[in-house]
């Protein structure tokens, strides 16, 4: 395993053991609203701190985005970090969250950790070097229809202004799979296409830090990543359709042609 990618290792499960230490005692966490829909706790602030600690003790000279304390200047490593993704979810007991770190080089994704504390379930990926869950390799799906299919998504919750394009996306999906799931991670998500979990994703509006180190999971399992418009531009939109190649070009049909202009 590369080095920095068993830092990353270390900073997620130290995270991941402060967020499993709270689930137990949620009704006495302080918790603030940061938007509609969109809340922050006091495990989300403590999780970053400790990943950031770790990461600052062993690469005291790269930068981080990370979703609670924004971007801490450095070099031309930047980590990309969400303590937990999945806050919703935490705050009600439901085990579906993931601390989420990444490591951009020169703007591009080179490791990726996902880590769910609730089941012990580490994905880790390195550019060129394959993805894993739990030091075991893993692969996307094979499934090469529609029908039969199971698809993750995200709703757009946070502010109702493409709700009815997504709306019309997810209706010829919806009646074309065997399913669609809306769990509340979109790291985990990702990761379930990674390992085949899940055949495919889309999502409008994602952030960075809710998606890097799973684009980098799929894309090392054998995936395909692009934005709306079938380019690379995911990381700067938020916008993502994701699958093996077969799955990720039927969803692309079905999805471009209620994409609105705004979102290409």
């Amino acid at each position: 395993m590369h080095p920095m990618l068993n830092i990353a290792v270390r900073a997620a499960r130290n995270a991941g053991d402060l967020i499993q230490r709270s689930a137990d005692n949620v009704g006495q966490l302080t918790i603030n609203k940061k938007s509609q829909h969109d809340f922050v706790s006091e495990v989300d602030f403590q999780a970053e701190q400790e990943i950031i600690k770790v990461l600052r003790a062993a690469f005291p000279d790269h930068a981080i985005l990370a979703e609670e304390s924004g971007e801490h200047e450095g070099n031309d490593h930047q980590w990309v970090i969400d303590p937990l993704d999945g806050t919703t979810n935490f705050l009600h007991g439901f085990p579906q969250y993931a601390v989420s770190i990444a490591l951009k080089v020169k703007g591009k994704i080179e490791l990726g950790v996902v880590y769910d504390p609730s089941r012990d379930e580490l994905f880790t990926a390195e550019r060129g070097g394959g993805a894993m869950l739990n030091n075991r390799r893993i692969r996307v799906g094979r499934h090469a229809s529609l029908q039969g299919a199971l698809l993750g998504t995200g709703f757009p919750f946070k502010s109702d202004e493409y709700l009815d394009s997504y709306l019309a996306m997810f209706r010829p999906l919806c009646t074309a799979t065997s399913g669609i799931r809306r769990a509340g991670s979109a790291a985990l998500d990702l990761a379930y296409v990674a390992c085949g979990r899940l055949d495919g994703f889309w999502e409008i509006g994602l952030q960075e830090w809710d998606m890097a180190a799973g684009l980098l999971l799929i894309q090392e399992a054998g995936g395909v990543v692009t934005d709306f418009s079938f380019n690379n531009k995911y990381l700067q939109s938020g916008n993502v359709i994701t699958g093996n190649p077969k799955m990720h070009q039927l969803m692309y049909q079905k999805i471009e042609p209620h994409v609105p202009d705004k979102l290409k």
